[in-house]
């Protein structure tokens, strides 16, 4: 029986991708607005593979007889000064995710829930790689001048991400 302790982060966690679908869906439109093309497309795809990570959380809690629930979700942010501050923005809520998920494996650990533990593992690689690839993308726009035609070059090398 999963303990409550857990049970409560489970679903904070599950409440967190589901904001993350609603930010990234949200910066997929703010980017899709200002006529950045690639980036847009790149956010809408991390929208839809937050979505998966949500169904990888729903499904586990009902598969081992407890009810997922979701509760209520704050609006993401719809404005941004520049693309530097939204991909700012999603590379801090990517180290919130990571540091959401080290949590968790704390609690399992502790409370020696080495089921939720195992689930928990695939997670922690998924958050290294998201946080990676947003780093490289800040390093990418510091290289660039983004005044000029950076931005353009950008935008193209957003299309080159998956």
């Amino acid at each position: 029986m999963l303990k409550s302790e857990i049970k409560t982060k489970l679903d904070e966690q599950l409440n967190l991708e589901i904001f993350s679908v609603n930010l990234y869906l949200q910066m997929s439109s703010w980017c899709k607005n200002k006529g950045f093309e690639g980036v847009s497309s790149f956010f809408k795809k991390q929208s839809q593979e937050e979505n998966n990570h949500i169904y990888r959380l729903f499904d586990y809690l009902n598969d081992i007889g407890t009810m997922p629930i979701v509760g209520y979700i704050k609006a993401p942010p719809i404005d941004y000064s520049s693309l530097t501050e939204l991909i700012q923005i999603a590379y801090q809520h990517e180290q919130n995710l990571t540091q959401n998920i080290n949590q968790l494996v704390h609690t399992a650990i502790t409370l020696q829930d080495y089921s939720t533990f195992y689930f928990l593992q695939w997670y922690i690689a998924e958050q290294q790689k998201e946080e990676n690839r947003f780093k490289y993308i800040l390093d990418q726009l510091k290289l660039v001048n983004i005044n000029y035609n950076g931005i353009f070059l950008i935008d193209q090398m957003f299309k080159t991400l998956s």
